[in-house]
């Protein structure tokens, strides 16, 4: 009798199901509220160098204005830079408030950044961390990075919690993220410097990784085979209602440290929480530990109405299963690449996880040029996920998951390289393309942790998630640096977001389809099913599949 079998007999899907869906949306909300805050946290309002006072006796900003600071060659007038000597205007006298015409140079007139800082418009941002540092300009880079050390950390978490959930458990691993994000978050709130405030930030998302490993398998792990995909859709939800709850209380909170505040104090809740979610019983019994996996398996079979005596599911059967699973020693992730089978899905994945964070993170993360204010641009790219998310259910239950994956990507793709082709100033188009490469983005996120759930073995299932998420992290991390591209070439950035995404589609074909397959509890699950030799023998059971 394999988990399986068990979980049949204890409920594969009711009240005990749902109630752990419930407990672990908070995580799901809290991740894009802190992976798309830099829309709200690191926005750059307009802004220009700071300017004496204008003299009593003038009266026009404007002209007061185009004397100090010159136009750039789209005729806007510079933020960045000053005139080193106050230029007089046509049938204007302004060496009336100090300045004498011979201050005026021949010929191109010279100009220096500004020597006194920044006046920033507040009209729509009271603060962000470019108005409190001055990181525009020559320092916007460092507006950027802060995305991009955020993202390194995700990175580095996802290969810390990847590894210690499988040896130390689910649960025990969620309660440190919790605990440590509630930290490090309240931390970046109080920063004090920019330096400060970036690496309380990278450590943030090295906690906030532990969301990102440990809920959808901890999910999924007390799922049967036919619930799977509605039960991965459904939670994967509260990622859309996170990035529109993002738009709201970025609109409602206009100062970043209380935003940073906003997103992190529900921590607290969470980890009251922990009290009721429950250890996965598989990874319980890879582990040998019998008992543990007993108790929760008679509270699972009570929740959902089906009542069993201790003979019903005795220790001794499930004994049984856990010898046929047990790990004899500590994953590693070496183990990744040690088969030809397991090493190939590993490959694959890494592909297609970099080219999934790259270009949804360059789509969510770009919200110029589309007409509408950075709000409206969040909410409008909130409610576009919810179509794709009934994309995602309809498409992964009949073409499969490989399919449905190389599809979206490919949707993404195409919607990032008609958008280059269509003229900037034609704002409808624009924004209709950059809605459809969001929609397809997310509809690719949705179904690429459906897919590498099922892709991987129980004893490792935690550690090939971490590394995916590794890889996947990198490309999320770069994807605010690839903007700057448009230094070089305005349509570069977009470029390189389709081209990844293009990529990661055609490498999404060469997976294995997990389509009513039964979740792979070892190794040897994932390498006994051969390469199929026809559609119908792809899609049996993992388990069933012999050599």
């Amino acid at each position: 009798m394999g988990f399986e079998e068990l979980l049949h007999k204890v409920g594969g899907f009711g009240p005990f199901q749902l109630r752990n869906v419930a407990l672990l949306a908070l995580p799901r909300v809290l991740l894009p509220m802190h992976f798309l805050l830099p829309i709200f946290l690191a926005a750059v309002p307009a802004h220009r160098c700071a300017l004496p006072g204008v003299p009593a006796n003038f009266s026009h900003q404007d002209e007061w204005l185009e004397a100090h600071l010159p136009r750039e060659p789209d005729g806007r007038l510079s933020s960045c830079l000053l005139f080193t000597h106050l230029q007089a205007l046509p049938n204007t006298t302004l060496w009336g408030g100090g300045q004498s015409p011979g201050e005026q140079l021949e010929g191109e007139p010279s100009t220096v950044p500004c020597p006194q800082g920044w006046e920033y418009d507040h009209s729509e941002f009271s603060s962000t961390i470019a108005t409190e540092w001055d990181l525009v300009c020559e320092q916007k880079g460092l507006n950027r990075a802060t995305s991009t050390f955020f993202f390194a950390g995700v990175l580095v978490g996802a290969v810390a919690f990847g590894y210690l959930s499988d040896r130390f458990g689910r649960r025990r691993l969620l309660l440190v993220a919790y605990v440590s994000s509630l930290v490090l978050g309240l931390a970046s709130a109080a920063s004090v410097s920019y330096t400060m405030f970036a690496i309380t930030r990278t450590l943030t998302g090295t906690a906030l990784a532990g969301f990102t490993i440990i809920v959808m398998p901890l999910e999924l792990e007390w799922l049967d085979v036919e619930h799977r995909t509605v039960a991965g859709v459904l939670s994967s939800t509260f990622w859309t209602g996170g990035v529109m709850l993002l738009a709201l209380v970025g609109y409602l909170i206009r100062d970043w440290r209380w935003l940073l505040l906003a997103v992190t104090l529900p921590c607290a809740p969470g980890i009251l929480s922990i009290w009721w979610v429950p250890e996965s019983a598989r990874w319980l019994l890879t582990q040998g530990r019998v008992e543990e996996a007993h108790r929760y398996l008679l509270r699972c079979a009570r929740l959902n109405g089906r009542p069993l005596c201790e003979d019903g599911l005795s220790q001794e059967a499930l004994s049984k299963v856990a010898a046929a699973e047990r790990v004899v020693r500590r994953p590693s992730y070496l183990d990744l690449f040690r088969t030809p089978r397991l090493r190939h899905i590993s490959l694959c994945c890494m592909v297609v996880w970099f080219g999934v964070n790259f270009s949804y993170y360059g789509v969510s993360l770009d919200v110029s040029g589309l007409g509408l204010n950075v709000y409206q641009t969040q909410l409008l790219f909130g409610a576009v996920e919810l179509p794709s998310k009934l994309l995602v259910y309809l498409s992964v239950r009949h073409a499969g998951r490989r399919l449905t994956l190389a599809g979206t990507l490919l949707g993404a793709a195409l919607a990032l390289g008609f958008r280059l082709l269509v003229s900037s100033e034609v704002k409808s188009w624009s924004t209709a393309l950059a809605v459809m490469g969001k929609g397809f983005s997310e509809a690719a996120f949705t179904t690429a942790y459906l897919f590498t759930s099922e892709l991987y073995p129980t004893v490792l299932r935690q550690t090939g998630m971490g590394l995916t998420a590794l890889v996947g992290r990198l490309g999320g991390s770069l994807a605010p640096l690839a903007a700057l591209l448009d230094g070089v070439w305005l349509s570069l950035p977009k470029l390189a977001y389709g081209g990844i995404a293009l990529l990661a589609a055609c490498t999404a074909l060469l997976l294995p389809e997990t389509k009513q397959a039964q979740l792979p509890e070892t190794i040897q699950d994932v390498e006994r099913k051969s390469a199929p030799s026809n559609p119908q023998e792809e899609e049996m059971p993992m388990k069933q599949v012999q050599d």
